[in-house]
């Protein structure tokens, strides 16, 4: 988690409705927030003074008519993940009367069952490959004996980490004044919203917009029987209940990559069962190339590609797991496998069932809800639904927590008055390995596509991580940086990394792009030394850009 830090609000301020209207409220001077997220840290004192404060806030509220417009709140939001928070909490900056929606428990996918408990895995993993490197500890000198773990230790630090971001996620809400609803929430009419609890009454509310953030589910294709103990997808594979001799991983995503990381660390051998003709076929061919010779090669990880998993038997009766293999392309068959478990990592699908979008007139289109790009959905006759948008997985525009975030904070600015389009080529994604994979904007040949239909020529700029002091320092030399631009106009269009660190230092690049920030300009941005950061000083150096290219940007940059 990122290092608190301290903000001081005035003693009171002036917050504008979506009605235009004002209300006078009163904060606390001092909060701290940690992060990005905004977690608001209190002590025992703290946390008394900002409940009565709270109180009266909604009193203030109430009283000044927050909902003079003759509904119950300003905005609803159905989903209390990351996108939900994030945007509930920009909705009260905003002076909005804001309530959140929450069927299961706050925190969603990412911090209950996705980014959050499966980075405290690989944590583990990480100390574990350093402590089992005798060549990496040899040559920095020390000598250590064999390293071993605590299975149920590890799980219990997955499972504690999520429950520590989910206490400071709903903290931070209520701290703010945001009314947290519990039961499933289902949309009656453009402003209207039904939430309750299996056997109990529902409650009705009004709002003056609605945002779908109901995130997504772990996607299981047909013929694949999921038993939760040797056939389980990645919510069960977090418990890490057991960890098994022999593993086979559906799919070589993101997902399938980082538990492939976790296992082989602990002692696993694994084998990857993928459907396209290359392994990582998501990633930039040069990095995926780089990161079978790093990530794949060394260890206990074999792999079958251009295959399907056609039926996978969980264990039973003492007979193993039984994969059977197809082609992915004629359909013949291919192979049988016996493993001991397998995970199911292929992929996600919204979870959109339930919500009463057919109220609405809308058709989900493989289950995402339509959407353009200012988040508004789109009704089954192509028009807008008035007052309703969906943010996050639900659309399917770009499956990552910090998209969903971006994308709610958007349109809070929209329901605010304010009009706001994310730029999704600025959004980053990173993949947690050792050594990590990230990147932003597009791949090469994605790049190559779009120079040769729009009439312009791309060129590539590399650096290595050998080239780094610092990495050197720490003895992780293996890794590159790649950048893909346009040398007339010095435009990044895209940046891969891999290497010790990476997903910390794709931001430099991605926040570039958002700022429609060219090469000639930022190659003059001072790096400290010796630091990882100068991977990307002598990247953005090494580019070549026409003399003649503007430095400023022609047209404005959504972000």
């Amino acid at each position: 988690m990122q290092a608190a830090i301290s903000t001081s609000i005035p003693p009171s301020f002036t917050a504008f409705r979506s009605d235009n209207s004002a209300a006078r409220c009163h904060f606390a001077a001092g909060l701290r927030f940690c992060g990005l997220h905004r977690h608001v840290l209190l002590s025992l004192g703290e946390a008394i003074e900002t409940r009565q404060l709270r109180k009266r806030i909604s009193a203030s509220l109430s009283e000044s008519g927050a909902s003079k417009n003759g509904f119950d709140y300003d905005l609803v939001i159905i989903g209390a993940g990351v996108g939900g928070h994030g945007a509930a909490l920009h909705a009260v900056e905003k002076g909005l009367k804001t309530a959140i929606i929450e069927g299961d428990v706050v925190g969603g996918t990412c911090v209950n069952r996705g980014c959050v408990p499966s980075k405290a895995l690989l944590a583990v993993s990480g100390r574990m490959r350093d402590l089992q490197s005798e060549h990496h500890l040899k040559a920095l000198g020390l000598h250590v004996p064999a390293a071993g773990y605590d299975r149920q230790g590890v799980a219990d630090h997955a499972n504690n980490l999520a429950s520590k971001i989910r206490s400071n996620l709903t903290n931070s809400m209520k701290a703010m004044g945001v009314d947290i609803l519990t039961g499933v929430g289902t949309i009656l009419d453009t402003q209207k919203v039904k939430y309750g609890k299996v056997g109990f009454p529902d409650t009705v509310i009004t709002a003056k917009g609605i945002i779908i953030a109901t995130g997504s589910v772990p996607f299981v294709p047909n013929g694949i029987e999921v038993d939760g103990k040797t056939v389980f997808t990645s919510d069960h594979a977090l418990k890490l209940e057991w960890v098994p001799d022999w593993i086979a991983i559906v799919g070589s995503g993101y997902i399938g990559l980082e538990f492939s990381d976790v296992y082989t660390a602990l002692g696993s051998e694994v084998t990857f069962i993928e459907a396209l003709d290359q392994i990582m076929p998501g990633f930039d061919p040069e990095i995926g190339k780089l990161a079978q010779r790093v990530l794949i090669n060394p260890r206990k990880i074999d792999f079958h590609t251009g295959v399907f998993a056609k039926k996978i038997t969980p264990a039973k009766d003492g007979k193993p797991v039984s994969i059977e293999l197809i082609d992915a392309k004629t359909k013949e068959p291919k192979d049988t496998l016996e493993v001991d478990a397998a995970l199911i990592a292929t992929g996600r699908a919204p979870f959109t069932k339930g919500l009463g979008l057919e109220n609405i007139n809308v058709v989900t289109e493989r289950g995402f809800v339509p959407v353009d790009e200012r988040m508004r959905v789109i009704d089954a006759d192509g028009k807008l639904v008035p007052h309703v948008y969906c943010i996050g997985d639900a659309n399917g525009k770009m499956m990552l927590a910090h998209t969903a975030s971006a994308q709610g904070i958007s349109v809070v600015e929209q329901v605010s008055g304010r009009d706001h389009v994310v730029n999704h080529m600025s959004i980053p994604a990173a993949c947690f390995t050792h050594p990590e994979i990230s990147m932003v904007g597009y791949t090469e040949p994605q790049a190559k596509e779009k120079a040769d239909k729009e009439g312009f020529k791309i060129s590539v700029a590399k650096t290595s991580f050998k080239a780094n002091t610092k990495a050197l320092a720490e003895n992780e030399g293996e890794g590159l940086a790649k950048l893909i631009y346009r040398p007339d106009t010095g435009e990044i269009l895209g940046v891969h990394i891999l290497g010790l660190h990476a997903a910390d230092l794709i931001h430099e690049a991605s926040n570039a792009i958002a700022l429609g920030t060219r090469i000639q300009d930022i190659k003059f941005a001072v790096h400290a030394h010796p630091t990882l950061s100068e991977v990307l000083d002598e990247l953005f150096k090494a580019a070549k850009v026409e003399i003649h290219a503007s430095k400023t940007v022609a047209e404005p940059v959504a972000v």
